[in-house]
Protein backbone atom coordinates (compact mmCIF):
# COMPACT_ATOMS: atom_id res chain seq x y z
CA UNK A 1 0.00 0.00 0.00
CA UNK A 2 1.39 3.24 -1.29
CA UNK A 3 2.15 6.48 1.69
CA UNK A 4 -0.43 8.53 0.26
CA UNK A 5 -3.01 5.21 0.87
CA UNK A 6 -2.08 4.53 4.45
CA UNK A 7 -2.95 8.18 5.28
CA UNK A 8 -6.02 8.40 3.38
CA UNK A 9 -7.29 5.40 5.36
CA UNK A 10 -6.25 6.83 8.96
CA UNK A 11 -7.58 10.40 8.50
CA UNK A 12 -11.35 11.02 9.28
CA UNK A 13 -13.89 11.38 6.99
CA UNK A 14 -13.76 15.14 6.04
CA UNK A 15 -10.16 14.92 5.36
CA UNK A 16 -10.74 11.77 2.84
CA UNK A 17 -13.41 14.37 1.25
CA UNK A 18 -11.07 17.22 1.18
CA UNK A 19 -8.20 14.59 -0.23
CA UNK A 20 -11.02 13.60 -2.95
CA UNK A 21 -11.43 17.49 -3.64
CA UNK A 22 -7.80 18.51 -3.81
CA UNK A 23 -7.41 15.41 -6.45
CA UNK A 24 -10.27 16.28 -8.43
CA UNK A 25 -8.51 19.93 -8.63
CA UNK A 26 -5.60 18.99 -9.70
CA UNK A 27 -7.02 16.66 -12.75
CA UNK A 28 -9.45 19.12 -13.97
CA UNK A 29 -6.68 21.64 -14.27
CA UNK A 30 -5.27 18.97 -17.26
CA UNK A 31 -8.65 18.24 -18.27
CA UNK A 32 -10.36 21.82 -18.48
CA UNK A 33 -7.18 23.89 -19.65
CA UNK A 34 -4.92 24.40 -22.44
CA UNK A 35 -7.09 23.94 -25.42
CA UNK A 36 -10.69 22.93 -23.39
CA UNK A 37 -12.75 25.77 -23.94
CA UNK A 38 -11.64 26.41 -27.52
CA UNK A 39 -13.09 23.02 -28.37
CA UNK A 40 -15.71 23.15 -26.29
CA UNK A 41 -17.04 26.40 -28.16
CA UNK A 42 -16.13 24.67 -31.16
CA UNK A 43 -18.42 21.55 -30.51
CA UNK A 44 -21.16 24.11 -29.73
CA UNK A 45 -21.22 26.31 -32.77
CA UNK A 46 -21.23 22.86 -34.40
CA UNK A 47 -24.40 21.52 -33.18
CA UNK A 48 -26.62 22.67 -35.78
CA UNK A 49 -23.98 21.17 -38.86
CA UNK A 50 -25.10 19.40 -42.75
CA UNK A 51 -24.63 16.08 -43.31
CA UNK A 52 -22.28 17.47 -45.95
CA UNK A 53 -20.25 19.50 -43.78
CA UNK A 54 -19.86 16.60 -40.92
CA UNK A 55 -18.83 14.37 -43.68
CA UNK A 56 -15.90 17.25 -44.92
CA UNK A 57 -14.92 17.93 -41.41
CA UNK A 58 -14.40 14.07 -40.86
CA UNK A 59 -12.38 13.37 -43.94
CA UNK A 60 -9.77 16.43 -43.22
CA UNK A 61 -9.45 15.03 -39.61
CA UNK A 62 -8.74 12.00 -40.78
CA UNK A 63 -6.40 12.94 -43.55
CA UNK A 64 -4.74 15.04 -40.57
CA UNK A 65 -4.65 12.43 -38.03
CA UNK A 66 -2.89 9.29 -40.13
CA UNK A 67 -0.31 11.66 -41.47
CA UNK A 68 0.32 12.44 -37.86
CA UNK A 69 0.82 8.62 -36.90
CA UNK A 70 2.81 7.82 -39.78
CA UNK A 71 5.26 10.88 -38.63
CA UNK A 72 5.41 10.11 -34.83
CA UNK A 73 4.41 6.46 -34.93
CA UNK A 74 7.50 3.71 -35.88
CA UNK A 75 4.39 1.04 -35.89
CA UNK A 76 2.06 2.48 -38.28
CA UNK A 77 5.02 3.88 -40.72
CA UNK A 78 5.78 0.17 -41.28
CA UNK A 79 2.41 -1.23 -41.39
CA UNK A 80 1.39 1.31 -43.87
CA UNK A 81 4.75 1.33 -45.95
CA UNK A 82 3.31 -0.17 -49.03
CA UNK A 83 -0.15 1.49 -49.39
CA UNK A 84 -0.76 4.12 -51.42
CA UNK A 85 -2.35 7.23 -49.66
CA UNK A 86 -3.20 5.85 -46.54
CA UNK A 87 -4.01 9.06 -45.73
CA UNK A 88 -7.10 9.48 -48.26
CA UNK A 89 -10.13 8.20 -45.89
CA UNK A 90 -11.06 7.01 -49.78
CA UNK A 91 -8.51 4.28 -49.34
CA UNK A 92 -9.24 3.39 -45.57
CA UNK A 93 -10.51 -0.66 -46.34
CA UNK A 94 -6.84 -0.43 -47.97
CA UNK A 95 -5.68 -0.28 -44.57
CA UNK A 96 -5.12 -3.61 -41.77
CA UNK A 97 -7.40 -3.98 -38.86
CA UNK A 98 -5.91 -3.49 -35.38
CA UNK A 99 -6.95 -5.72 -32.71
CA UNK A 100 -6.51 -5.69 -29.01
CA UNK A 101 -3.86 -8.37 -28.89
CA UNK A 102 -1.52 -6.43 -31.63
CA UNK A 103 -2.08 -3.44 -30.02
CA UNK A 104 -1.34 -4.62 -26.80
CA UNK A 105 1.87 -6.46 -28.26
CA UNK A 106 3.25 -3.06 -30.10
CA UNK A 107 2.10 -0.29 -27.76
CA UNK A 108 5.76 0.48 -27.95
CA UNK A 109 6.16 1.41 -31.11
CA UNK A 110 2.44 2.80 -31.53
CA UNK A 111 3.06 5.28 -28.95
CA UNK A 112 3.84 8.87 -30.31
CA UNK A 113 5.14 10.56 -27.66
CA UNK A 114 7.27 9.48 -24.22
CA UNK A 115 5.16 8.09 -20.62
CA UNK A 116 6.07 11.37 -19.36
CA UNK A 117 4.43 13.43 -21.80
CA UNK A 118 1.63 11.37 -21.89
CA UNK A 119 -1.69 11.36 -19.57
CA UNK A 120 -2.19 7.40 -19.05
CA UNK A 121 -5.25 5.37 -19.08
CA UNK A 122 -5.52 1.76 -18.32
CA UNK A 123 -7.99 -0.65 -18.62
CA UNK A 124 -9.00 -4.02 -18.80
CA UNK A 125 -12.18 -3.78 -21.04
CA UNK A 126 -14.52 -6.03 -21.13
CA UNK A 127 -12.69 -9.26 -23.10
CA UNK A 128 -10.26 -9.15 -19.91
CA UNK A 129 -7.48 -7.71 -22.02
CA UNK A 130 -4.99 -5.56 -20.49
CA UNK A 131 -4.18 -2.34 -21.74
CA UNK A 132 -2.32 0.62 -21.05
CA UNK A 133 -2.65 4.01 -23.53
CA UNK A 134 -1.26 7.32 -23.54
CA UNK A 135 -3.40 10.63 -23.83
CA UNK A 136 -1.80 13.67 -25.28
CA UNK A 137 -2.85 16.79 -22.84
CA UNK A 138 -5.05 17.94 -26.14
CA UNK A 139 -6.39 15.06 -26.89
CA UNK A 140 -7.69 14.62 -23.32
CA UNK A 141 -9.34 17.80 -23.09
CA UNK A 142 -10.63 17.64 -26.72
CA UNK A 143 -12.60 14.67 -25.48
CA UNK A 144 -13.83 15.66 -21.86
CA UNK A 145 -15.04 19.30 -24.45
CA UNK A 146 -17.19 16.53 -26.53
CA UNK A 147 -18.59 14.88 -23.92
CA UNK A 148 -19.24 17.99 -21.93
CA UNK A 149 -20.91 19.46 -24.79
CA UNK A 150 -23.35 16.34 -25.17
CA UNK A 151 -24.09 16.82 -21.60
CA UNK A 152 -24.80 20.08 -21.31
CA UNK A 153 -27.51 19.73 -23.96
CA UNK A 154 -29.88 18.53 -21.08
CA UNK A 155 -28.66 21.38 -18.47
CA UNK A 156 -25.24 19.83 -17.00
CA UNK A 157 -22.40 22.14 -16.51
CA UNK A 158 -19.23 21.10 -14.17
CA UNK A 159 -19.87 22.19 -10.37
CA UNK A 160 -23.91 21.42 -10.51
CA UNK A 161 -24.68 18.47 -7.94
CA UNK A 162 -24.11 15.36 -9.26
CA UNK A 163 -23.97 11.68 -7.95
CA UNK A 164 -21.33 9.49 -9.32
CA UNK A 165 -21.19 5.90 -9.58
CA UNK A 166 -18.15 4.74 -10.94
CA UNK A 167 -15.40 2.23 -9.85
CA UNK A 168 -13.45 4.37 -7.49
CA UNK A 169 -12.50 2.29 -4.44
CA UNK A 170 -12.94 5.30 -1.76
CA UNK A 171 -14.74 3.77 1.38
CA UNK A 172 -12.64 2.60 4.54
CA UNK A 173 -13.75 -0.32 7.05
CA UNK A 174 -14.85 2.62 9.09
CA UNK A 175 -16.95 3.36 6.59
CA UNK A 176 -18.92 0.11 5.85
CA UNK A 177 -19.37 0.06 9.71
CA UNK A 178 -21.16 3.27 9.65
CA UNK A 179 -23.15 2.96 6.88
CA UNK A 180 -21.49 5.43 4.55
CA UNK A 181 -20.90 4.03 1.41
CA UNK A 182 -19.74 7.46 -0.39
CA UNK A 183 -17.34 10.42 -0.43
CA UNK A 184 -18.09 14.06 -1.35
CA UNK A 185 -15.78 16.05 -3.16
CA UNK A 186 -17.09 19.74 -1.60
CA UNK A 187 -15.23 22.15 -4.20
CA UNK A 188 -17.39 20.65 -7.25
CA UNK A 189 -20.24 19.15 -5.90
CA UNK A 190 -19.82 15.45 -6.83
CA UNK A 191 -20.71 12.80 -4.39
CA UNK A 192 -18.87 9.78 -5.40
CA UNK A 193 -21.24 6.61 -4.04
CA UNK A 194 -19.50 3.27 -3.78
CA UNK A 195 -20.46 0.38 -6.51
CA UNK A 196 -18.63 -2.09 -4.43
CA UNK A 197 -21.23 -2.36 -1.82
CA UNK A 198 -24.42 -2.59 -4.08
CA UNK A 199 -26.04 -5.19 -1.90
CA UNK A 200 -29.63 -5.66 -0.26
CA UNK A 201 -28.67 -4.89 3.21
CA UNK A 202 -26.94 -1.22 1.99
CA UNK A 203 -29.80 -0.47 -0.42
CA UNK A 204 -31.70 1.57 2.23
CA UNK A 205 -28.33 3.49 2.81
CA UNK A 206 -27.96 4.46 -0.74
CA UNK A 207 -31.36 5.77 -1.26
CA UNK A 208 -31.94 7.69 2.01
CA UNK A 209 -28.26 9.51 0.91
CA UNK A 210 -29.54 9.93 -2.45
CA UNK A 211 -33.01 11.55 -1.64
CA UNK A 212 -31.01 13.86 1.28
CA UNK A 213 -28.46 15.11 -1.62
CA UNK A 214 -30.83 15.76 -4.45
CA UNK A 215 -28.30 15.72 -7.18
CA UNK A 216 -28.87 17.74 -10.54
CA UNK A 217 -27.29 15.09 -12.14
CA UNK A 218 -26.30 10.81 -12.01
CA UNK A 219 -23.56 9.46 -13.72
CA UNK A 220 -22.27 6.48 -13.75
CA UNK A 221 -22.70 2.43 -13.98
CA UNK A 222 -26.48 1.46 -14.65
CA UNK A 223 -26.25 -1.53 -13.48
CA UNK A 224 -25.52 0.12 -9.80
CA UNK A 225 -28.11 2.81 -10.56
CA UNK A 226 -30.56 -0.02 -11.24
CA UNK A 227 -30.35 -1.92 -7.95
CA UNK A 228 -30.78 1.30 -6.07
CA UNK A 229 -33.94 2.52 -8.23
CA UNK A 230 -35.16 -1.31 -7.65
CA UNK A 231 -34.70 -0.93 -4.56
CA UNK A 232 -37.00 2.62 -4.18
CA UNK A 233 -39.50 1.65 -6.12
CA UNK A 234 -40.04 -1.81 -4.82
CA UNK A 235 -39.44 -0.51 -0.64
CA UNK A 236 -41.76 2.62 -1.63
CA UNK A 237 -39.36 5.46 -1.34
CA UNK A 238 -40.71 8.65 -3.29
CA UNK A 239 -37.75 10.60 -4.78
CA UNK A 240 -38.37 14.04 -4.64
CA UNK A 241 -39.71 15.54 -8.28
CA UNK A 242 -38.05 17.79 -10.93
CA UNK A 243 -34.86 17.68 -8.75
CA UNK A 244 -32.78 15.33 -11.37
CA UNK A 245 -32.20 16.62 -14.42
CA UNK A 246 -30.64 13.99 -16.59
CA UNK A 247 -29.20 10.53 -16.26
CA UNK A 248 -26.01 9.45 -17.73
CA UNK A 249 -25.39 6.18 -17.30
CA UNK A 250 -21.88 4.68 -18.66
CA UNK A 251 -19.46 1.87 -19.29
CA UNK A 252 -22.60 -0.52 -19.73
CA UNK A 253 -25.17 -1.88 -21.99
CA UNK A 254 -28.86 0.16 -21.41
CA UNK A 255 -31.89 -2.23 -21.55
CA UNK A 256 -35.60 -0.66 -21.85
CA UNK A 257 -35.47 -2.75 -18.59
CA UNK A 258 -33.07 -1.03 -17.04
CA UNK A 259 -34.65 2.83 -18.09
CA UNK A 260 -37.61 2.07 -17.43
CA UNK A 261 -36.90 1.35 -13.41
CA UNK A 262 -34.51 4.28 -13.12
CA UNK A 263 -36.43 6.94 -15.16
CA UNK A 264 -39.28 5.28 -12.98
CA UNK A 265 -37.61 6.12 -9.47
CA UNK A 266 -35.83 9.39 -10.42
CA UNK A 267 -38.42 10.81 -12.33
CA UNK A 268 -35.77 12.03 -15.08
CA UNK A 269 -34.79 10.78 -18.89
CA UNK A 270 -31.72 8.76 -19.44
CA UNK A 271 -29.30 10.13 -22.33
CA UNK A 272 -27.01 7.07 -23.19
CA UNK A 273 -23.52 7.30 -24.53
CA UNK A 274 -20.64 5.20 -25.60
CA UNK A 275 -16.82 5.41 -25.75
CA UNK A 276 -14.15 3.69 -23.85
CA UNK A 277 -11.24 4.02 -22.01
CA UNK A 278 -8.95 3.61 -25.35
CA UNK A 279 -10.39 6.06 -26.79
CA UNK A 280 -13.19 5.07 -29.20
CA UNK A 281 -15.17 8.09 -30.53
CA UNK A 282 -18.20 8.95 -29.13
CA UNK A 283 -21.79 8.14 -30.05
CA UNK A 284 -24.15 10.30 -28.19
CA UNK A 285 -28.03 10.27 -27.69
CA UNK A 286 -30.18 13.16 -28.58
CA UNK A 287 -33.40 14.63 -26.61
CA UNK A 288 -35.22 12.15 -29.13
CA UNK A 289 -33.92 9.27 -27.93
CA UNK A 290 -32.02 8.58 -30.96
CA UNK A 291 -28.09 7.53 -30.70
CA UNK A 292 -25.88 9.06 -33.35
CA UNK A 293 -22.07 8.43 -34.33
CA UNK A 294 -20.23 11.71 -33.34
CA UNK A 295 -18.46 12.26 -37.02
CA UNK A 296 -15.82 14.49 -35.57
CA UNK A 297 -14.86 12.48 -33.01
CA UNK A 298 -13.60 9.59 -35.49
CA UNK A 299 -14.79 7.00 -37.94
CA UNK A 300 -16.86 4.34 -37.61
CA UNK A 301 -16.88 1.08 -39.79
CA UNK A 302 -19.15 -1.66 -39.16
CA UNK A 303 -18.29 -4.95 -40.75
CA UNK A 304 -19.57 -8.58 -41.55
CA UNK A 305 -17.56 -11.65 -40.38
CA UNK A 306 -15.84 -10.91 -43.66
CA UNK A 307 -14.78 -6.99 -42.82
CA UNK A 308 -16.88 -5.74 -45.36
CA UNK A 309 -19.37 -2.97 -45.18
CA UNK A 310 -22.76 -4.16 -42.65
CA UNK A 311 -25.52 -2.55 -41.64
CA UNK A 312 -25.18 -4.73 -38.51
CA UNK A 313 -21.85 -6.47 -37.34
CA UNK A 314 -18.95 -6.03 -35.14
CA UNK A 315 -17.23 -2.09 -35.04
CA UNK A 316 -14.14 -0.86 -36.41
CA UNK A 317 -13.11 2.74 -35.06
CA UNK A 318 -10.91 5.33 -36.08
CA UNK A 319 -10.35 7.98 -33.17
CA UNK A 320 -9.27 11.32 -33.90
CA UNK A 321 -8.27 11.73 -30.19
CA UNK A 322 -6.15 9.69 -29.63
CA UNK A 323 -2.73 11.24 -31.12
CA UNK A 324 -0.70 9.83 -28.51
CA UNK A 325 -1.72 6.20 -28.75
CA UNK A 326 -3.17 6.32 -32.41
CA UNK A 327 -6.35 4.01 -33.12
CA UNK A 328 -6.27 3.70 -36.38
CA UNK A 329 -8.88 0.70 -38.21
CA UNK A 330 -8.85 -0.61 -33.97
CA UNK A 331 -11.19 -3.80 -33.76
CA UNK A 332 -12.30 -2.48 -30.37
CA UNK A 333 -14.25 -5.65 -29.26
CA UNK A 334 -18.03 -4.74 -29.46
CA UNK A 335 -20.86 -4.45 -32.03
CA UNK A 336 -23.40 -2.09 -33.07
CA UNK A 337 -26.35 -1.73 -35.39
CA UNK A 338 -27.17 1.15 -37.92
CA UNK A 339 -30.06 2.93 -38.61
CA UNK A 340 -31.32 4.30 -42.38
CA UNK A 341 -33.76 6.73 -40.43
CA UNK A 342 -32.99 10.67 -40.39
CA UNK A 343 -33.67 12.10 -36.85
CA UNK A 344 -35.94 15.58 -36.53
CA UNK A 345 -33.49 16.87 -33.66
CA UNK A 346 -30.80 19.57 -35.12
CA UNK A 347 -27.83 16.55 -34.96
CA UNK A 348 -27.25 15.12 -38.27
CA UNK A 349 -24.91 12.57 -38.06
CA UNK A 350 -25.71 9.61 -38.75
CA UNK A 351 -27.93 7.05 -36.53
CA UNK A 352 -26.77 3.93 -34.82
CA UNK A 353 -30.28 1.59 -33.98
CA UNK A 354 -28.56 -0.55 -30.96
CA UNK A 355 -25.08 -0.65 -29.72
CA UNK A 356 -24.96 -4.52 -29.04
CA UNK A 357 -21.70 -5.41 -27.64
CA UNK A 358 -21.47 -4.07 -24.31
CA UNK A 359 -22.94 -7.25 -22.33
CA UNK A 360 -24.56 -6.63 -18.65
CA UNK A 361 -23.67 -9.53 -16.76
CA UNK A 362 -22.32 -9.36 -13.19
CA UNK A 363 -20.45 -11.72 -10.10
CA UNK A 364 -22.67 -11.70 -7.17
CA UNK A 365 -20.95 -11.58 -3.78
CA UNK A 366 -23.02 -12.65 -0.76
CA UNK A 367 -20.83 -9.72 1.47
CA UNK A 368 -20.98 -6.86 -1.46
CA UNK A 369 -23.87 -7.69 -3.16
CA UNK A 370 -23.76 -7.61 -7.25
CA UNK A 371 -20.42 -6.58 -8.86
CA UNK A 372 -20.83 -5.46 -12.75
CA UNK A 373 -18.86 -5.64 -15.23
CA UNK A 374 -17.32 -2.15 -15.21
CA UNK A 375 -16.35 -3.27 -11.68
CA UNK A 376 -14.39 -6.80 -13.12
CA UNK A 377 -12.60 -5.04 -15.71
CA UNK A 378 -11.04 -2.32 -13.29
CA UNK A 379 -9.74 -5.37 -11.51
CA UNK A 380 -6.61 -5.22 -14.03
CA UNK A 381 -6.00 -1.20 -13.06
CA UNK A 382 -1.96 -1.35 -11.81
CA UNK A 383 -0.76 -4.66 -13.12
CA UNK A 384 0.93 -5.58 -16.17
CA UNK A 385 1.54 -8.71 -17.95
CA UNK A 386 -2.37 -10.40 -17.84
CA UNK A 387 -2.72 -10.83 -21.20
CA UNK A 388 -6.33 -11.89 -20.51
CA UNK A 389 -9.04 -13.36 -17.79
CA UNK A 390 -12.39 -15.14 -17.33
CA UNK A 391 -13.87 -14.91 -13.74
CA UNK A 392 -16.76 -17.99 -13.07
CA UNK A 393 -19.14 -18.37 -10.67
CA UNK A 394 -20.32 -21.66 -9.83
CA UNK A 395 -21.10 -21.34 -6.02
CA UNK A 396 -22.37 -18.17 -4.24
CA UNK A 397 -18.50 -17.87 -2.30
CA UNK A 398 -16.23 -18.66 -4.46
CA UNK A 399 -14.85 -17.16 -8.07
CA UNK A 400 -12.92 -19.32 -10.07
CA UNK A 401 -10.86 -16.70 -12.11
CA UNK A 402 -8.84 -18.16 -15.33
CA UNK A 403 -5.76 -15.97 -16.12
CA UNK A 404 -3.41 -15.78 -19.24
CA UNK A 405 -0.34 -14.11 -18.73
CA UNK A 406 3.18 -13.02 -19.83
CA UNK A 407 5.70 -15.24 -18.45
CA UNK A 408 7.95 -12.42 -18.98
CA UNK A 409 6.28 -9.81 -17.12
CA UNK A 410 4.30 -11.06 -14.66
CA UNK A 411 5.46 -11.42 -11.15
CA UNK A 412 4.31 -12.26 -7.09
CA UNK A 413 3.82 -8.68 -7.08
CA UNK A 414 1.93 -8.15 -9.58
CA UNK A 415 -0.45 -11.30 -8.35
CA UNK A 416 -1.00 -10.00 -4.84
CA UNK A 417 -1.87 -6.33 -6.68
CA UNK A 418 -4.57 -8.42 -8.97
CA UNK A 419 -5.74 -10.30 -5.69
CA UNK A 420 -6.63 -7.32 -3.83
CA UNK A 421 -8.33 -5.48 -6.75
CA UNK A 422 -10.87 -8.35 -6.59
CA UNK A 423 -10.59 -8.76 -2.57
CA UNK A 424 -11.64 -4.74 -2.96
CA UNK A 425 -14.53 -5.79 -5.11
CA UNK A 426 -15.74 -9.00 -3.42
CA UNK A 427 -14.91 -9.03 0.03
CA UNK A 428 -12.86 -10.15 2.56
CA UNK A 429 -15.01 -13.76 2.95
CA UNK A 430 -15.46 -14.68 -1.03
CA UNK A 431 -12.68 -17.50 -1.85
CA UNK A 432 -10.87 -16.30 -4.87
CA UNK A 433 -9.45 -19.12 -6.85
CA UNK A 434 -6.50 -18.36 -9.05
CA UNK A 435 -5.78 -20.80 -12.32
CA UNK A 436 -2.70 -19.69 -14.98
CA UNK A 437 -3.82 -21.34 -18.20
CA UNK A 438 -2.69 -20.88 -21.53
CA UNK A 439 -5.63 -19.77 -23.05
CA UNK A 440 -9.48 -19.63 -22.74
CA UNK A 441 -11.42 -20.36 -25.56
CA UNK A 442 -13.84 -18.24 -26.86
CA UNK A 443 -18.38 -19.14 -26.77
CA UNK A 444 -19.48 -21.05 -29.53
CA UNK A 445 -21.00 -17.84 -31.42
CA UNK A 446 -17.38 -16.26 -31.43
CA UNK A 447 -17.67 -14.15 -28.38
CA UNK A 448 -14.92 -13.84 -25.31
CA UNK A 449 -17.12 -14.00 -22.50
CA UNK A 450 -15.16 -12.25 -19.15
CA UNK A 451 -18.04 -13.26 -16.56
CA UNK A 452 -19.42 -16.86 -16.37
CA UNK A 453 -22.01 -16.73 -13.68
CA UNK A 454 -23.34 -19.70 -13.00
CA UNK A 455 -25.01 -19.01 -9.46
CA UNK A 456 -27.86 -16.43 -10.84
CA UNK A 457 -30.85 -18.34 -10.17
CA UNK A 458 -29.65 -18.38 -6.61
CA UNK A 459 -29.98 -14.73 -6.17
CA UNK A 460 -33.31 -13.00 -5.36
Amino acid sequence: MKLKDKLYDLAPNFIQNSMVSAFNFLAYKKRYGGYYKSFLADFKKNRTLSRYQLDDIQAKRYTSFVLQALENSIYYRQLYASIESPENINNISKLPILDKEMLRNNIKDILTIEKTKGIISKTGGTTGKSLEVLFTPKDMQERFAMLDDFRSRFGYALGKKTAWFSGKSLLTSTDITKNRFWKTDYLYHVRYYSTFHIKEEYLANYVKNLIEFAPEFIVGFPSSILEIAKYGLKNNYKFPINVVKAIFPTAETITDEMRLSIEKFFGAPMYDQYASSEGAPFIFECQNGNLHLEQQSGIFEVLDNHNKPSKSGKLVITSFTTTGAPLIRYDIGDSIELSDEICSCENKNPLVKQILGRIDDYLYSPENGKINLGNVSNTLKDTKGIIKFQAIQDDLNTIQIKVVIDKDIYNPHIEQTFIKNWTDRLGQKMKIDIIYVDDIENEKSGKYRIIKNNVKHLIN
